[in-house]
Order: C-alpha cells, then sequence, then structure tokens
C-alpha cells in the first residue's frame, strides 16, 4: 500500500519536494492511516485536530487520543475546541455544515498563517517557542468511498457535471492521498501494521444522508453488480476529465462573447441558453435557481435587477451587465476618476463641438468651486437647447442609458450643487456659451 500510496501523490503532483503538510487527523481509522503513511515516506509534516464537543466524553478522548499519538511519534499537534451548537445556533444552519465551516476556516488560518504562538487559540504545537507555520498542504483523508458517497450525494442534489466529477485529488491547497484506497483496503492496512484509531459512534447512525447512503444504498448496489463500486468511480472519472474538456470549451466561448470595461462585464442575449448564461454568473457567485429567474425575465421589461453577494446583475435591453455592487470601492476617487482642468481664456478661443469630454462654460455664469458627483433621484438639470428643466433620470432613459451608465456617469454641480454638466453627454443650457459671454471657462475629463 505504501508503494501506490507513492505513486498517487507522484503522478497527480499532490507534494512537492520540501512542501510541509498539515494533516487533518480526526483519530479514525482513515486520518490515522494517513498520517502513518505520510510520516512513513518522511514528508514534513504536522497535525492538526478539531474538537467540536459533540458526543461528549466521547470527543474529549478522541482529542487526548491523537495528543497521545502525536507526542509519541514527535510530530507537532495543534487543537481547536470548538462550540459547535453556538455556532449551529447563531448561523441557522445545520450541524454538518457548522462543523465544515468551523473546521475549514481554521485550516485555512493555520495554512496562512506566518507564526503562532502556543496556547493563544487552543494548539498544542511540541514547544513553548513561537512556530513559523508557512504549510504548503494540507492533507484530508477521504478515500474512494468517500468519492462514491459523495457522487450520490451531489447525484441527489442534482447537480450537473461539476459537482457529478466528486472530490478531486487536488484543489488549491487541498490534498487527498487516499482517493484510490478503498475503506476495507485502508482497515487492512491499520490492522496489519498495528495502527490504533477511535471509533465515531456516530458513523453508524442513519439520520446522516452519508451514513444512509453508505449502510443502506451501498449493499443495495453491491447485490445487484458485485464491481458496483469500482464501476462507479470509473464513472466519477470520466465525468472528471470531461468536466475539464467541458470547462475549456466553455471559457474560450465566454473569451469570444464577453466584453469587459474595467468592472464593467456585459454580454449581448442574443448568445444565451440557459445552461451557458449559468456558466457566465456562476463566476459572479449567482446560483443556479436564481439562473432560472433571471433566463425567465429575458424578454420582461429591460432594467431587472439580480444580486449576488458581491455583484449586480441587470438585464438590458440588449445585454447582460453584471459589476460590482460596491462601485465606489472598485474605482478611483471620482475627482481621479475625471480630473478637471480649468482654463480660463479670451472669447476669441474657437468652440470645440465634436469632443463630448470637453465642455465648455460661460465663466460668469458659474459659482465656484465646480465638483463632480454621481446621480441621485429628482436630479433636474436643463439640457442644453432645451427650454426648462428636465429629470436626469428622464434624460439618462430617454437616451438609453444602462443601469450601469446611470451609477457611474459623472455629474458636474457648482458650489450651490446645480447641475452644470452631465460629464460627456450635455451641459446645462444656463451656462452656454453666448454673444454676451466674456470668458469661456473649458473643463476637459479625461
Amino acid at each position: 500500500m505504501i508503494e501506490q500510496f507513492r505513486k498517487y501523490i507522484v503522478d497527480n503532483h499532490l507534494i512537492n519536494k520540501g512542501d510541509r503538510i498539515l494533516v487533518a487527523l480526526s483519530g479514525g481509522v482513515d486520518s490515522m492511516v494517513l498520517a502513518e503513511l505520510l510520516r512513513r515516506c518522511g514528508y514534513d509534516i504536522a497535525f492538526a485536530h478539531c474538537n467540536f464537543h459533540l458526543r461528549g466524553k466521547e470527543s474529549d478522548g478522541d482529542e487526548q487520543f491523537v495528543r497521545e499519538y502525536a507526542d509519541r511519534v514527535g510530530v507537532k499537534l495543534f487543537v481547536r475546541q470548538f462550540d459547535t451548537m453556538d455556532y449551529v445556533e447563531n448561523n441557522k444552519i445545520s450541524v454538518e455544515m457548522a462543523a465544515r465551516e468551523l473546521r475549514y476556516a481554521w485550516f485555512n488560518d493555520l495554512i496562512n498563517a506566518n507564526e503562532h504562538s502556543n496556547g493563544t487559540d487552543g494548539s498544542h504545537p511540541s514547544n513553548n517557542s513561537w512556530i513559523h507555520l508557512r504549510f504548503d498542504k494540507l492533507a484530508l483523508a477521504h478515500h474512494a468511498d468517500d468519492q462514491i458517497e459523495t457522487f450520490i450525494i451531489n447525484l441527489l442534489r442534482g447537480s450537473g457535471i461539476k459537482g457529478l466529477r466528486a472530490m478531486q485529488p487536488r484543489n488549491g491547497m487541498y490534498i487527498r492521498p487516499l482517493l484510490w484506497a478503498s475503506r476495507e483496503e485502508i482497515k487492512n492496512f491499520a490492522v496489519e501494521n498495528g495502527i490504533q484509531w477511535r471509533e465515531d459512534s456516530t458513523n453508524s447512525d442513519t439520520v446522516y444522508l452519508r451514513n444512509k447512503i453508505r449502510h443502506e444504498l451501498m449493499p443495495v448496489f453491491d447485490s445487484i453488480k458485485p464491481e458496483a463500486r469500482e464501476k462507479i468511480l470509473e464513472s466519477v472519472n470520466h465525468l472528471a476529465a470531461e468536466n475539464q474538456l467541458y470547462r475549456e470549451l466553455i471559457k474560450e466561448k465566454l473569451y469570444q462573447i464577453e466584453k469587459i470595461d474595467g468592472v464593467l462585464h456585459s454580454i449581448n442575449k442574443r448568445y444565451f441558453d440557459k445552461q451557458l448564461l449559468f456558466e457566465w454568473i456562476r463566476n459572479f457567485g449567482f446560483s443556479f435557481s436564481l439562473c432560472e429567474s433571471i433566463f425567465a425575465s429575458f424578454n420582461g421589461e429591460p432594467g431587472k435587477e439580480f444580486y449576488s453577494s458581491e455583484y449586480q446583475l441587470v438585464i438590458e435591453k440588449e445585454t447582460i451587465d453584471i459589476f460590482p455592487i460596491d462601485l465606489e470601492r472598485t474605482r478611483p476617487a471620482l475627482s481621479q476618476q475625471a480630473e478637471i482642468h480649468p482654463v480660463q481664456t479670451r472669447p476669441a478661443l474657437s468652440l470645440i463641438t465634436d469632443n463630448p469630454n470637453i465642455a465648455q462654460l460661460d465663466y460668469d455664469s458659474l459659482k465656484l468651486p465646480l465638483k463632480p458627483r454621481h446621480w441621485q433621484q429628482g436630479d433636474r438639470f436643463h439640457p442644453l437647447g432645451m427650454r426648462g428643466s428636465k429629470l436626469v433620470s428622464d434624460f439618462f432613459n430617454d437616451n438609453g442609458f444602462t443601469t450601469f451608465q446611470k451609477k457611474t456617469t459623472l455629474i458636474l454641480t457648482d458650489s450651490e450643487d446645480e447641475i452644470v454638466w452631465i460629464v460627456g453627454h450635455r451641459i446645462d443650457d444656463r451656462f452656454k456659451i453666448t454673444e454676451k459671454t466674456k470668458t469661456i471657462y473649458q473643463i476637459v475629463a479625461e
């Protein structure tokens, strides 16, 4: 098994020379075998154990067991204790999801930390000095049977090809060196090599979906076809390969049709079917269920808006536009976005009428200083050539402004907040150049 283990690591490029590996160590047979294999192969490792306090004395017994093991083999151990049920209550999520979020957040902290002090967060390093961590990978003990169970869980959730490929040998910093081995192979190796482990009493509780699949569904598959597990794994591997090709083709397609202008991402609606739409918007945090609503709104009135945690999607007349919700945070300050360059000149200066980024105004009509800002509800101005005032929002709509353009177009105002210029589009008629103009005030928006 050791040689198969080494080969799998090499074939899948899981560990590089000099890597420091943090091993998630629960005390169960899978993680104990993983720890021993890594240790016996000579890799530079440390252990991380989570005590979720979900099984009373049994949880504390697991912690004591891994502490004794780490001391015996001389490997550094970090332990974090969690009030999992409190986290469940505060976040209104399941126990399984809470444990997942808590452990992965802590694992990320350990991997990304530059240094760590003994005792500050429940950790248990082997000395009391500051310890430089800088771990390169986190090793997880998922195996082939876990892979099959994950595939079935995702199948029941209605996952697409990406979900059905289940777990991968490597996902960023996370590696799974035992994904090739069955639960039976792992347990046999532990018995043959005198590796001790702790049994989790909840592993037999079929109230959990994974356990129900493991104890009730998989035996049915085994009875139908003796090599059912091997065939399911073959399908998972095929799906993983096909998913890679599919991703490359989707990326190429989106590259051809997506227009990017700063923080604005836009694609013409004519290119979309529902699946391509989802493959694009998922990159911005939109779910498939929301994709259904977005796609159904294609033929409705333009301007309908949808939101993910960080992005806004707007269905325009011809395009789908996506941009950050917090535009102020993602763009330069207004004074830097459009620098204002006033130039007082003689009336003899020729008028510029063909450059929308230059405004020439009657200097004596202005109340300085001029200030740039963005559109606000209720803004009115007197468009050049028009008698009376008009809502800026109506001006936007009449000129086919998209939601993104409305949010990002600069408006130049005087000291009394009267609109002087909708930058790049129209000056206010009250400040235009006339025969009585003595001094022209020229503004350039760059």
